[in-house]
Order: structure tokens, then sequence, then C-alpha cells
């Protein structure tokens, strides 16, 4: 008899996952093969493996594991699928501190995932800061510590337990801000430098994963934060969704998670547009033309516009639709307004003709 059908589910969404990090992994091995350091390139093939080993054969994938149901299926589905394909797998628990006891718990996923004879593991603390708020903050932190684990390491790849539930609530979370189609698109099953992070679970639901652990026996933490009606996050979860669900019936979660697949097409090929047409709308001095902007599709306008202040320093989690509104209305409203004043000292403003973003 099979494994039980949650359980099955799992490791078939980390198989997929791992089968995608092999073929990457091996074409990049196979392009580094065929192209030879250029300092080299004379010094024939024997003086160039030495000062520059080839990968390892076997990539190495980490899991980000909180202890909880998702990370907790995450990491065991890792651990099954992962010898099976000649893939190393490690773990990563983040340590944020918050909460009285914190780093115990930590220790007990480390315990957890090395049982599971996953290997490299470790626990990271982190300071969380207060920009954007508790729960941004914890998160920025979270990503800064996952980030320098992988490059300390070397992995090719960081799995996340992200689940269906998850991203309608980021998808319902986008639209509550008014921030446009790139947030309803919600989480994208490879994200980071170079598609580092990957959300097998996407298209599971929580209580698959929450089985799977059942069955399986493995004990899982529920963070307090989850249930803390001082995080938006946590009043959505338990309040929001169920209302909705009450009010619009079965099946809004998985409405949700496909209106973000559909939004993260259209806000790719509305990116890629804005990208072309960032370069057609710019004098010969690369100054950005105003009129040749007022032609432009207003979807795709504030794209450009986004891609400008950014370029100029703006911090893209900062930078929000009504300030790129604002710098909209300098092309389409002109009426001698005042230079705009944008998150991370920039400043917008029309001269000439010209939309001129930069520092102020």
């Amino acid at each position: 008899m099979g494994p039980h059908p949650a359980v099955a589910a799992i490791r078939l969404a980390v198989r997929r996952v791992l089968h995608d990090v092999l073929t990457e992994h091996t074409r990049s091995a196979d392009h580094t093969r065929r192209t030879p350091h250029p300092e080299l390139a004379e010094a024939g093939a024997g003086r160039q493996r030495a000062a520059f080993p080839e990968r390892p054969d076997t990539p190495l994938v980490l899991v980000a594991c909180s202890g909880g149901a998702d990370s907790m299926a995450l990491a065991s589905a890792l651990a099954f699928e992962a010898p099976k394909l000649a893939v190393r797998a490690g773990g990563i628990t983040v340590d944020h501190g918050l909460q009285d006891g914190s780093d115990t718990r930590a220790a007990e996923v480390v315990d957890r995932l090395t049982a599971m004879r996953l290997d490299p593991v470790e626990a990271v603390a982190v300071q969380v800061g207060h920009e954007g708020g508790p729960e941004a903050a914890a998160r920025d932190a979270r990503y800064a510590a996952l980030d320098a684990a992988a490059e300390r390491h070397g992995a090719a790849a960081v799995l996340l337990g992200h689940t269906r539930d998850d991203q309608a609530e980021t998808v319902l979370l986008g639209l509550a801000r008014g921030s446009g189609i790139r947030s309803l698109s919600g989480m994208a099953a490879a994200s980071g430098p170079a598609g580092r992070y990957r959300r097998p679970f996407l298209q599971l639901d929580r209580q698959t994963a929450r089985k799977a652990c059942l069955v399986q026996s493995l004990p899982v933490w529920d963070d307090p934060h989850n249930i803390d009606p001082a995080y938006t996050r946590s009043r959505l979860r338990h309040e929001g969704l169920p209302a909705l669900e009450k009010a619009l019936g079965k099946g809004v979660v998985e409405a949700l998670a496909r209106t973000a697949q559909l939004s993260r097409d259209d806000a790719d090929a509305l990116d890629t547009w804005a990208a072309e047409a960032d370069r057609a709308v710019r004098d010969d001095a690369g100054r950005l033309e105003c009129a040749k902007l007022y032609a432009l599709p207003p979807a795709v306008r504030r794209r450009v516009l986004r891609r400008a202040a950014m370029e100029a320093g703006s911090p893209a989690g900062s930078l929000f639709a009504r300030h790129i509104e604002e710098v909209d209305r300098l092309i389409t409203g002109w009426r001698g307004q005042r230079a705009i004043n944008l998150p991370g000292r920039v400043e917008a403003m029309r001269q000439g003709g010209r939309l001129v973003i930069r520092q102020s």
C-alpha cells in the first residue's frame, strides 16, 4: 500500500521542484565547462580545474523550517525525495527572538531536521527591526538570513512552505492595499536571486500539509502570532476569509489562487512591455520625455515611472501606487506642480518637457 494521499501529494510537489533544480544545475554546470575563465583560456584545462573547481555534481537544496505544520511537511518530503534524486538536502530555521523561549524552539527544530538526516542544518538568530511594521520587519530579517545562509552553503535553492491558503491571503492583502495587478499576483512559485526561493505547496491547501504531519507523527509548533489579532494576516486568516466563505460559499481560496496566477501572467507581460517602452521614451541623453510618456497606455507608463524611481534609489517595498500616481500626474495633469517627494529621498519633477527623477 502506498503512502497516505496527503503524504503522496507533498512528496510529488517537492519532487517536481527538485527535478527543476537538477535540470537548471546541470545546464549551469555544462555552461561553466564550455566557457573557460578568460584569464585561464590559454593556461590549459588542467590548470583551469585547479584554480576554478567545477560545481558539485549534486546541488544543495535547503528547506526553511519554522517548526510549523507547513514547513515540517515540506522538510519531511525533501528528506524523502532528495536521496532518490541525488540532491543534497539541508535545513535552516530562523530565530526571530520575538517570543520567550524562541531559541529553545529553534534548537528543537534543528534536532528534528537532523533526525531526518538533513545536512547541513542550522539555526540563525536575527534582530527584527521596526520599519514597515512588525510583520514586514520580521519578513525582511528572515529573508536576509535565508539569503546569507544560501550564499554561505552554496545552495541552489531554498524551499518555502507557503500554501494555497497563504496565497489567497496575500492576494486579499494586495487587494486591500490597492497596489495594482502585481500585488494581486501574490507569491511566485520561484522568486529571489536566480529563482532561489521555491514554493512547492502553492497548489496545496494548508490542511493537506497538516494531515501529512499527523499521519507521519511529525511534531509541529503552532506559532501564537498566527492567531494573534494584533497581526493583519492573522485577522484575515481567522476572520476575513471565513466571512468571505460564509458569504460566497466554498471555493474562495481556490478562486483567489487562480486570480494570483492570471494576474501574474498579465503583470509579467506588462513588465516586459514597459522594459521595451522605457528605451523608446528617452532622449539621446537618457532623459524621460513627457510627450512620449503621455502616449503610452497608463498601465505601461506607470511601470516605466516605477522603474525609474527605483533606479534613482526609491526602495521597492516603500514605493506604493499612490506615489506613482502623483508622479504620473506630472505627465497627464501638468499644472506647474512642485517636485514630488518619493521614498528613499528621491524626487520627481518636470523640467522643460522632461521628467527628472533623482536623489534630492
